[in-house]
């Protein structure tokens, strides 16, 4: 199979075509879609208390994590990688807590979200947080009932569903499916 050709069209659908797929006879275009995707990271004290930080870019509070980078960065390096720049800590183990898809809207990109489930972290390396001065002024270990109350809306959902179970949640804009068990 050769290397795929990626060609844009109409200045925003991304195609690519490769041996095993190659352009329809008729010129017509098979798009691949485009979602992008995140991770982020439930991080608590020994006493289980989450770990949330203070965007600079957005209001509200948030848990460390971010964009995957689209050069085949997985869901776990990107959770490693944002986490590592926002606040300093290396993750070393976790478990998939939820996968939640998130439907665009007017104005909001959707894509898929990843919440990993990192444990207790020891109070040296808590510590020795570091925080990023461009996109986080702030962070706090709060009980997970306060943290539920200052997180935005779908981490709030996503946080709340994961820490109810030790299963990983599957979620559509941060709720439980009923037919997903």
């Amino acid at each position: 199979m050769g290397l795929p050709e990626a060609r844009l069209l109409s200045g925003r659908s991304l195609i690519a075509v490769t041996d095993s797929y190659p352009l329809p006879a008729d010129g017509a275009a098979l798009a691949i879609p485009a979602i992008p995707a995140s991770a982020g990271a439930m991080i608590f004290d020994r006493k289980r208390r989450l770990l949330i930080l203070k965007p600079t870019y957005k209001a509200g509070w948030t848990i460390p994590g971010g964009v995957m980078e689209a050069n085949g960065e997985t869901p776990w390096d990107a959770c490693r990688r944002e986490v590592a720049e926002e606040c300093g800590l290396q993750l070393r183990t976790a478990r998939l807590a939820c996968v939640d898809f998130r439907p665009s809207r007017a104005g909001r990109q959707g894509g898929m979200r990843f919440l990993f489930d990192c444990g207790a972290i020891d109070d040296e390396s808590l510590a020795a947080i570091v925080l990023q001065p461009e996109e986080i002024s702030e962070c706090r270990l709060v009980g997970l009932p306060t943290a539920l109350t200052l997180l935005a809306g779908p981490v709030r959902r996503r946080v709340k569903a994961a820490s109810k179970t030790r299963k990983c949640r599957y979620l559509e804009n941060g709720r439980p499916v009923p037919a997903v068990v």
